[in-house]
């Protein structure tokens, strides 16, 4: 039988999310709800190692729900990733007597937590705060619907000064190791070539549908690729592209941490309050060491450590869309 958890904390980690502050806000007044005490962790695992740890109440989480990045501060932290840093968080947390964790980030977060808890045993629960929609075991990652919908108002405000000069843009949007960013927000605005880390580019290709389009009139064209595409990012493909294509306008735009920042959209603050509130109930039935997900809008949870193992793919279904949706 697991021990019931009393007191538990909660920390962001990684890179920021819209919609974090609306799963601290959930995990916090869901924890009080069941008599529970919770504590946040500053800036990730680096304030486990500093003791920067802070008692929350319900007031400490009033009008958060609409703010982007994170009340509890976000890090990477180097230290945690050795056993002596982590034998340090321990004893920090075990001191106040915190035994359950409740970790709001994404792939790299999870592997930490995963480590944790196989050394010193304290249950960990994973809720997916990425823009990048990779973590395996969810329809939803908190982030991902905010950092689209601002990349597809950008593109589309881009559109119209680039319909206006004929030109081809080459915009690119963050994903280093996924293209989900990329993939949803060029079908979106109607890009001709939508280039991801998923799929290698055929630069061959993309240059004879380019000139090929050229042959017709067709002057203005869209590339959106993602920052971790196998070229290497926009600038690359442009240096390529102009090369190839010397009459041509080509302009590149990179859209950067615009995306993580903002208000979060309706259903980032609803994803985030769900799946806050179920990571707080899952400690308290005893459902430790799990990843708290969406599929099929029903909740899922799979062992934490097989969300590391494996990675959300894009379906060959999404390729084909692209592929003949950009002809």
């Amino acid at each position: 039988m697991e021990k019931k958890v009393s007191r538990i904390g909660v920390l962001t980690s990684g890179g920021d999310s819209p919609g974090m502050n609306a799963a601290i806000r959930a995990v916090v007044r869901t924890g009080l709800y069941h008599g529970l005490e919770v504590f946040g962790i500053l800036r990730g695992y680096q304030g486990t190692i500093d003791d920067d740890i802070i008692p929350m109440d319900t007031r400490s989480v009033a009008n958060i729900i609409q703010r982007g990045g994170t009340i509890l501060k976000t890090a990477r932290c180097k230290d945690f990733m050795e056993y002596k840093g982590r034998q340090i968080a321990y004893k920090n947390l075990t001191k106040r007597g915190i035994d359950g964790l409740v970790v709001i980030g994404g792939d790299g977060s999870f592997r930490g937590a995963v480590q944790f808890n196989k050394e010193f045993g304290i249950p960990c629960i994973g809720v997916a705060g990425t823009i990048d929609k990779d973590i395996y075991g969810t329809d939803f990652t908190i982030g991902f619907d905010t950092a689209v919908n601002t990349a597809v108002e950008a593109i589309d405000k881009v559109r119209d000064t680039m319909d206006a000069h004929d030109r081809i843009f080459i915009i690119e949007v963050m994903g280093r190791d996924a293209g989900y960013i990329a993939l949803h927000s060029g079908i979106a605005t109607g890009a001709e070539n939508i280039l991801i880390p998923e799929r290698k580019t055929d630069i061959k290709d993309v240059i004879r549908s380019l000139k090929e389009k050229e042959r017709r009139r067709k002057l203005v064209n869209l590339i959106v690729v993602a920052e971790g595409e196998d070229f290497g990012g926009a600038e690359e493909v442009h240096k390529i592209l102009k090369e190839n294509l010397p009459s041509a306008e080509i302009r590149v735009c990179i859209l950067g941490h615009i995306q993580r920042g903002g208000a979060p959209s309706c259903l980032d603050r609803l994803i985030a309050s769900r799946m806050g509130f179920h990571a707080v109930e899952c400690l308290l039935e005893g459902r430790h060491n799990v990843f708290v997900g969406i599929l099929n809008n029903k909740m899922h949870y799979i062992p934490l450590e097989n969300a590391v193992k494996s990675k959300g793919k894009i379906s060959e279904d999404w390729l084909r869309i692209v592929k003949i949706l950009a002809s």
